[in-house]
């Protein structure tokens, strides 16, 4: 077995404090060195030993303030951002209030204006409030419309308020014709699996009649809205019965979850009010969401 004796020595501690002893005497000796000397090792010292050191943080100091202007002009960034945001959906709002005036100049005092009021709750995505009512002389089953044509209709109505529930309500139906006059059928909806997949369909046409792809459907008069209010345009045949019936799916002029402000028929509608869309084109506009309908000129 092995024998034990003591540790070897070590020189590493003996070194360290000599270095220590070292140092501190220079820096004894160098506080009785003139001003200039002084100065002059100061300037030495920089330029080699401490040179890297400070090289570095020189660089940390960059970095720092290189990170502070990036977070700056990223705080800016989203300002703007935001700002921009703001502005566009004033401006939406603006192109959208002045349809509405133009679309109530032609309706004159037969409609007034509402804001459109969704509470958000489940089971209530298809109805909408009013701040209008019997007082301004809203009833049931008045129309509401918009730029576009129709939104839906008014259920309920109290002293100073009304409710209404727009065509993606399961109770809603519309009488509606082509606008030749030569179709007539029932409008209901056709609930998705989503929202946005609710759709709607033109029911009880006759079947030896045949209706093309994009043909507009208005209101026909015939129920409670007046004629020729723009519902949406035909799409594709839905169904076939029996040799008796066909139905169409439509493409409505009207997604009703974007509509903010609408117009409410008060009284002395008149049988026919197509002429409040006389301006206005049944174009399918593919860059909208769900093929929405820009309004450019419906044919006379």
């Amino acid at each position: 077995m092995p024998s034990y004796g003591p540790e070897p020595e070590r020189t590493g501690g003996r070194s360290q404090i000599a270095l220590a002893i070292v140092c501190l005497l220079l820096a004894l000796t160098t506080t009785y060195l003139p001003d200039v000397t002084q100065e002059r090792v100061a300037w030495t010292l920089r330029g080699t030993i401490l040179a890297p050191f400070l090289t570095l943080r020189q660089g940390l100091a960059d970095a720092r303030l290189r990170a502070t202007r990036v977070d700056n002009l990223r705080r800016e960034l989203d300002s703007l951002a935001a700002q921009l945001s703001t502005q566009s959906a004033l401006v939406d709002e603006n192109r959208t209030l002045r349809d509405l005036l133009g679309l109530g100049e032609r309706g004159g005092p037969s409609f007034v204006p509402a804001t459109i009021i969704r509470s958000g709750t489940v089971g209530s995505e298809s109805m909408f409030l009013i701040e209008l009512g019997s007082r301004d002389g809203v009833r049931v089953g008045a129309p509401v419309i918009s730029r576009q044509g129709l939104v839906g209709m008014i259920s309920g109505v109290r002293e100073d308020i009304s409710m209404g529930m727009d065509w993606t309500h399961p109770d809603f139906r519309a009488s509606g014709m082509l606008a030749d006059g030569a179709t007539y059928g029932i409008v209901e909806p056709v609930r998705g699996a989503f929202r946005e997949e609710d759709r709607m369909l033109l029911n009880g046409t006759p079947y030896h009649e045949e209706s093309e792809p994009g043909a507009a459907v208005l209101t026909s008069g015939l129920g409670v809205f007046p004629r020729g209010i723009p519902i949406g345009v035909i799409d594709e045949v839905a169904d076939q019965q029996g040799g008796w019936l066909k139905s169409y799916w439509l493409r409505p002029r009207v997604e009703p979850a974007s509509v903010t402000h609408a117009l409410v028929a008060v009284a002395g509608t008149g049988p026919d009010i197509a002429a409040l869309w006389a301006d206005s084109l049944w174009a399918v506009d593919d860059s909208l969401p769900g093929g929405s309908f820009s309004p450019e000129g419906l044919d006379r």
